[in-house]
């Protein structure tokens, strides 16, 4: 039987660094407010001319440098994404594919916000266990700068650009298998984050008046509180389906959004500080490329090593959730 490994881990973040200090000459804010309840000082911001396939491409690269699987053997890139380089289509995987230099392997997006990346790993997950696929590129990449309304002090404070990406590969060994993957999604709850406008959901001949219904908008409390609800059922769930408890898990990797969801969700799991990754302080929240860009820094930190239980956990816009058992697996040479 075909078992899905985590074999690497690549990120990009764009040069360009936004303090909340440059962000309080911008908006009504300071450094002390938006510290205080977000725990972000800084997020990165693309290039006019770098767009979400280019952090993905670069991104991409990483990972696949550090998989030991070459470029021709890769068979399907899944990006998640809700800021692509074009609306509909093409695909911003299609476009990364080519940048990449890559001909022939399945190309597609997904839009689940920021569980884009956990949603991807499902995918990948079942592509490999069907034996329908064996080496899939999973990218997490946004330019939310993009889609963000910086009159807005509710959503400008909160989100950065960036990308990560994984290579997940076919392998016989169970011990290097991802272990499970819980993904759910509930609708009602769609206008708590949204980017209202520019769907078929809207009439076109509307976007001139309301260009600012293309941004992202977020009633924030509400948001707050579905969120530590939601990601705590759901990481409770998934440890007491696979007998396992806060213990067994070395790197809790949340969706970097907010300080205090992340604090609360972990106390709520009685996880230990050196256990909960974070790097909300210095990227903000990167919605799909939160994830993998966090384990990336575990990673380049030296202090991801292989057979480690990471537990990722995320949630965001539809609104969609999602956790993974996922032990790290590089390619053994």
């Amino acid at each position: 039987m075909a078992y899905a490994a985590f074999r690497s881990i690549g990120a990009y973040t764009p040069e360009k660094i936004l303090s909340n200090e440059e962000l309080s000459t911008m908006v009504e804010t300071s450094d002390e407010w938006i510290t205080k309840r977000t725990g972000i000082k800084e997020r990165r911001i693309a290039a006019e001319n770098e767009f979400t396939s280019d952090l993905g491409m670069k991104a991409a690269r990483k990972a696949l440098d550090r998989s030991g699987i070459a470029l021709s053997d890769i068979d399907m890139i899944v990006c998640a994404t809700i800021s692509p380089d074009y609306f509909c289509m093409p695909s911003t995987a299609t476009i990364i594919s080519t940048k990449l230099g890559l001909k022939n392997a399945t190309a597609f997006d997904i839009s689940a916000a920021c569980t884009g990346f956990v949603y991807a790993l499902s995918i990948a997950k079942a592509f490999i266990e069907s034996g329908m696929k064996k080496n899939v590129l999973i990218i997490g990449a946004e330019k939310l700068s993009a889609i963000t309304d910086y009159s807005d002090r509710g959503t400008c404070i909160l989100f950065g650009d960036g990308a990560g990406s994984a290579v997940i590969s076919a392998t016989e060994d169970k011990n290097e298998a991802i272990i499970d993957i819980h993904t759910g999604a509930d609708g009602e709850y769609a206008d708590l984050l949204m980017t209202p406008n520019g769907g078929s959901g809207s009439a076109h001949d509307s976007l001139g008046a309301e260009a600012g219904s293309c941004f992202m908008q977020m009633k924030g409390n509400e948001t707050f509180k579905v969120a530590v609800r939601t990601l705590t059922k759901d990481v409770k769930e998934i440890l007491a389906d696979n007998n396992l408890t806060g213990e067994d898990i070395v790197h809790f990797v949340p969706h970097q959004a907010n300080l205090r969801i992340i604090k609360a969700v972990g106390d709520a799991l009685k996880m230990k500080e050196e256990q909960v990754v974070l790097t909300v302080a210095k990227y903000g929240n990167t919605s799909g490329a939160s994830i993998p860009m966090a384990i990336n820094d575990v990673y380049e930190a030296g202090d991801l090593k292989a057979g480690e239980l990471m537990l990722l956990d995320a949630f965001g816009g539809g609104l969609t959730w999602g956790s993974a058992l996922v032990p790290f697996s590089p390619k053994v040479s």
